[in-house]
């Protein structure tokens, strides 16, 4: 009797599961041209979410020079979208198209396809975000952000914004390499600005931890073209810079300084 007494709790006593493991790394994927490559965006927002609790892994659609428009027309991030199935789906438009540079007719090319993609990203199960780009002369940052956002308020996602934001940091904090070396492109602060505003926007939060980005650091001389790779791939170009890092230090000024000013 005792036996069998044995042999019932056994059946009958539910076996222990083994604890869940860390849930997978949350994939994002950009989308843009050199305002989003030079620096290596991508690789640096990973770096500061993993450093600050988040698991991210990122991915990358980006060439020079070009436009949201191109990416509808080559098919190249619906394809990217079933293969890597993004969580999110970042678009970042040249600094210019939805001011109507360099001809009128960017503006409307731009936001079809912010449209274009945004439906694309949604019916592929991602959360889509317009990050922002920037133009230095006060009138054009101002009219930029407005048609920015009212861009990303058509399509239905959320808007990133950077340009104001640059215009007033960079003014408070004029030593920081907020330039490429070009003077025109993004220097480590802006990209480092650009990881912070859309780490508030995805995660809600203030990254505090500092943060090493082991992966090519790309110039304007990438190499890269419109295809799916991920942040960290080696570079085209043996003779791309590898690796920046970020200081908690840093991360404190910038996040001070944005919460002085609203954003």
């Amino acid at each position: 009797m005792h036996r069998w007494f044995l042999l019932l709790l056994l059946f009958c006593t539910p076996a222990f599961a083994a604890p869940p493991g860390p849930a997978p790394p949350q994939r994002i994927l950009f989308v843009g041209n050199s305002l989003t490559y030079v620096g290596n965006l991508p690789a640096t927002f990973a770096a500061m979410a993993n450093a600050n609790g988040h698991a991210v892994h990122a991915a990358m659609i980006v060439e020079g020079g070009a436009t949201l428009d191109q990416r509808v027309a080559d098919g190249s991030v619906q394809r990217a979208l079933a293969d890597y199935k993004p969580a999110v789906l970042v678009l970042q438009e040249r600094g210019g198209d939805l001011l109507c540079m360099p001809m009128e007719e960017a503006c409307f090319q731009s936001a079809q396809a912010i449209q274009a993609l945004a439906q694309a990203g949604r019916t592929a199960g991602a959360r889509v975000v317009l990050l922002g780009s920037y133009q230095a002369h006060p009138r054009a940052s101002a009219e930029l952000v407005e048609k920015e956002a009212a861009a990303a308020e058509q399509a239905g996602i959320a808007y990133v914004e950077i340009s104001e934001s640059l215009r007033r940091l960079s003014g408070e904090a004029p030593a920081l390499a907020w330039y490429h070396a070009d003077g025109m492109h993004p220097g480590p602060a802006l990209t480092l600005l650009d990881a912070i505003q859309l780490h508030r926007t995805l995660f809600g939060v203030i990254p505090a931890q500092g943060f090493d980005v082991a992966a090519p650091i790309y110039t304007t001389s990438s190499g890269l073209h419109a295809e799916l790779r991920e942040a960290d791939a080696a570079a085209p170009r043996p003779d791309t810079p590898q690796g920046i890092h970020y200081d908690g230090t840093m991360l404190g000024q910038f996040n001070s300084m944005l919460d002085s000013s609203g954003k």
